[in-house]
């Protein structure tokens, strides 16, 4: 390993994922919820809390509107 390194002749490049990074956050979700995910995503084969990010991800690209009915 070098002593020391020529940092300003590297060519750096900028993270190809950085705007995909992700926050952890803390959210209290029903326990029905949370086993309708989990046997939705057993069935896809994939972590329960990928399918969530995944739901979350495409309502906030396709800016989806909560429709609810009080009646």
């Amino acid at each position: 390993m070098r002593d020391e390194y020529d940092i300003e002749n590297l060519n750096p490049r900028r993270n190809p994922y950085s705007k995909r990074l992700k926050k952890q956050v803390t959210l209290y979700i029903n326990e029905d919820t949370i086993k309708y995910f989990r046997a939705l995503a057993e069935k896809k084969g994939i972590p329960y809390q990928t399918l969530i990010n995944l739901y979350l991800s495409d309502c906030a690209e396709h800016k989806r509107e909560l429709q609810m009915n009080w009646d």
